[in-house]
């Protein structure tokens, strides 16, 4: 970018010219498979991210790799099994970059700096039982990497209910800016979250269910159809974009 302004500056570009290098300089094609948006950490705060499933694994390796090589910022691969990320390891040898995998969150970071700044905020992250921790970990993963705190509390779903008040009012007493709460079955839990606090409270259906609540779409529709105040909800099993979007309205005020 400081190349093209300086041409433009010295006359060698006229201003049509250097606005659409600009906007070339944006993105990387890499042999007509993937455009990555390697501005988008300067623009959004937050780095370019993968979705790995459906994506042909060697495609998946070249993007990666093009990427490291022409973005100084990390990368984050969503959804990754761990076959993936193991055949990715070997076939990325590469020392400008370190690799951080969840395994039970099935996500990846492609490290090449590291945020030393003190967490900007506290979020919330609860589950109402032991099966929705993947999702609530993808979550988890993401507010770190943006640079909160994630205060988590998981299986405290409305089953046993006397389990989610002394925690509600500890992440309280602790600050948190914003609730992320993952639940499956009938996808109660945020409703009652959105009932008791006066922050908001970001839902994650997930897929956790059976016969008619199987794949998370009664969760789904529960959640959008609640009547407490103050809930915004995502798509099924969506950890990373909750976990961005309680990002965003952290980084709102």
């Amino acid at each position: 970018m400081k190349e093209i302004l300086e041409r433009l500056v010295s006359g060698e570009l006229d201003i049509d010219e250097a606005e659409h290098l600009l906007k070339v300089n944006n993105i990387l094609e890499f042999d007509d498979i993937a455009k990555m948006d390697i501005q988008r950490n300067e623009r959004t705060g937050f780095p370019e991210a993968i979705f790995a499933p459906s994506k042909d694994y060697e495609d998946l390796l070249l993007i990666i790799k093009k990427y490291i090589e022409n973005s100084d910022d990390n990368l984050i691969v969503t959804k990754l099994s761990q076959d993936r990320y193991e055949r990715l390891l070997n076939d990325l040898d590469d020392n400008e970059a370190t690799f951080e995998y969840n395994k039970r969150a099935q996500i990846l970071i492609i490290r090449k700096k590291i945020n030393k700044e003190e967490p900007a905020a506290k979020i919330g992250i609860i589950t109402a039982g032991t099966s929705d921790i993947n999702i609530a970990e993808e979550a988890r993963v993401i507010v770190e990497e943006g640079g909160c705190e994630a205060i988590t509390s998981y299986d405290i779903g409305v089953a046993g209910i006397h389990r989610l008040f002394p925690q509600i009012a500890h992440m309280l007493k602790e600050g948190v800016r914003a609730f992320i709460v993952c639940a499956g079955m009938e996808g109660a839990l945020p409703s009652v979250v959105a009932g008791l606090v006066d922050v908001p409270v970001i839902a994650v259906p997930t897929s956790v269910g059976y016969g008619v609540g199987e794949g998370g779409r009664v969760a789904l529709d529960a959640m959008l159809q609640s009547c407490a105040p103050g809930i915004a909800v995502v798509n099924i099993d969506n950890g990373f974009g909750a976990g961005v979007f309680a990002l965003t309205i952290v980084n709102s005020d």
